[in-house]
C-alpha cells in the first residue's frame, strides 16, 4: 500500500511559479510516480509522470514549464511549476501507478493516490 501526501498549493498571478512536494510512504520503488490535476467541470489530466524505468513523461499542455522530480533517499516528489497559466488553476493529486501516468484514461481509478492540494492561477 502507498500512501501520498502533496504540499505546497497556493495562489500565483500568471508568469510565477509553484513547487508542489509530495511524501511517499509505502512500497513505491515499482511504480510510476507522478501528478494528476482536475479543473470543475473538467477531465482528469495526467501532467507528469517519474517513471520507474526512469524516464520522464509530461502533459503537451505543460511541456517546457513543469519539471517533475523524485529523490528517493527522502521519498519525495515534486513537481516545479513555472511560466502558470490561468488555465492550469486545478486541484494537484499526487499519484502511484503501474503505468505512465500522463498515458492513463482519465475515466478508470488511478493506484493510489493523495487528496490533492489546490492551485489557482489568477
Amino acid at each position: 500500500h502507498v500512501q501520498l501526501v502533496e504540499s505546497g498549493g497556493g495562489s500565483v498571478q500568471a508568469g510565477g511559479s509553484l513547487t508542489l512536494s509530495c511524501t511517499v510512504s509505502g512500497y513505491a520503488d515499482n511504480y510510476s510516480l507522478g501528478w494528476l490535476r482536475q479543473a470543475p467541470g473538467k477531465e482528469r489530466e495526467g501532467v507528469a509522470s517519474a517513471n520507474s524505468d526512469g524516464s520522464a513523461s509530461y502533459a503537451d499542455s505543460v511541456k517546457g514549464r513543469f519539471t517533475i522530480s523524485r529523490d528517493n533517499g527522502k521519498r519525495t516528489l515534486y513537481l516545479q511549476m513555472s511560466s502558470l497559466k490561468p488555465e492550469d488553476t486545478a486541484t494537484y493529486y499526487c499519484a502511484a501507478d503501474a503505468l505512465d501516468l500522463t498515458s492513463l484514461n482519465p475515466l478508470y481509478p488511478v493506484g493510489f493516490r493523495g487528496q490533492g492540494t489546490q492551485v489557482t492561477v489568477s
